[in-house]
């Protein structure tokens, strides 16, 4: 069985470079607060880190 993520964006992408904005964009997120269920494989994670000082991470 896939691990699974549950990542809320909590800080706004206003102001942050065009690469992190669209990282967010790939990840799914569409606002502020949204939460979005992910199955874990490393290009997940790799997007995940990039933005992590935006986003809340949890284990499901």
């Amino acid at each position: 069985m896939m691990k699974k993520i549950r990542i809320k964006q909590i800080k706004s992408g206003i102001g942050r470079s065009l690469r992190q904005k669209r990282t967010l964009r790939a990840l799914g997120f569409r606002k502020m607060h949204q939460c979005i269920e992910l199955e874990v494989s490393p290009q997940i994670m790799g997007m995940v880190e990039k933005v992590q000082h935006l986003l809340i991470i949890e284990e499901i």
